[in-house]
């Protein structure tokens, strides 16, 4: 499994990577290979300064060794060796009006002092973070969403729709990072289940991704803005550095396991703004989408 999952994320690497490239017509993603002191390494990607996109990364990586102090904790175990794998994206658009995306696609496994595998698991999702509200790109990365978990089960989209709404969620700040997608975690083989049933749902999802996400920058990328526009992207963007620093369980697990800081931080925008307690116009578009961001919605 864990064999066949890495090359699927290879793949997707590659596709997701050259269509990005296409879409912004002049930059190209610089390629960084790098290898784990512990075990492992993995492949970054990214684009920056392009017509379109100001900056992303779509890295994979697959590590493995002893597991790390904070994993035994969690896991409640003295020993053992682990191996994960997976695929992480995050695009910051120039364009105020193009949304920002993240998706994250992983496989697990741990092992006992024999080798065997104990345990074993898939996770990730995707999400998109609008600096401005257009309901009809909400709906579409919603419904490309519920198509890609209604190939597997009725329950996937509703269940892990509200399990991203969850957790993309800034508690210091109350409100969502973002308009939400899918987060799951844990898939483990059950009565229902088998891991390949698991594979073949986190592919599907993976598969769907550019679907979700280029047809709105396609239908964005061209209106004009002005500074005011890029002052509250900055703004909002400062928001996901919140986020990211402060709550995501990835970040804060890559910076505790002595992961590679360039990778773990490729998430965070080029350029942000901090205002002290700032609040937009009653009745604005910059305030209409702080609304929903309150209370997030059911899209399809």
């Amino acid at each position: 499994m864990k064999d066949q999952f890495y090359k699927y994320i290879e793949n997707l690497q590659d596709t997701i990577t050259q269509e990005l490239e296409k879409v912004d017509g002049k930059a190209k993603f610089q390629e960084d290979l790098w290898k784990r002191p512990e075990g492992g390494g993995g492949r970054t990607r990214v684009i920056e300064n392009g017509n379109v996109f100001e900056k992303g990364g779509v890295n994979i990586s697959a590590v493995h060794g002893e597991l790390p102090e904070v994993l035994r904790k969690q896991f409640k175990v003295d020993t053992g060796n682990f191996f994960a794998c997976g695929l992480s994206l995050v695009i910051h658009p120039k364009n105020p009006f193009v949304p920002t995306v993240h998706a994250n696609w992983r496989y697990f496994e741990m092992y006992n002092e024999k080798g065997d595998i104990v345990t074993q698991w898939f996770g990730g999702g995707q999400d998109l973070t609008p600096y401005y509200l257009f309901e009809e790109d909400a709906i579409h990365f919603h419904t490309v969403c519920k198509e890609a978990c209604d190939k597997h089960h009725a329950d996937f989209y509703p269940k892990y729709k509200e399990t991203c709404d969850n957790y993309f969620w800034n508690a210091h700040r109350n409100e969502a990072r973002g308009l939400g997608g899918l987060f799951f975690d844990y898939l483990k083989t059950t009565d229902e289940f088998s891991m390949e049933n698991r594979y073949n749902f986190v592919t599907e999802v993976g598969n769907s991704f550019l679907n979700s996400y280029v047809p709105i920058v396609n239908r964005r990328k061209e209106i004009a803005y002005t500074q005011e526009h890029k002052d509250w992207q900055e703004v909002r963007r400062g928001r996901y550095v919140e986020f990211n620093l402060v709550h995501d369980r990835g970040t804060l697990f890559g910076l505790k396991t002595n992961g590679r800081i360039e990778s773990i931080l490729m998430s965070l925008p080029p350029t942000v703004q901090w205002k002290y307690n700032h609040h937009p116009e009653e009745g604005s578009e910059e305030a209409k989408l702080l609304e929903v961001l309150a209370n997030p919605k059911d899209w399809v």
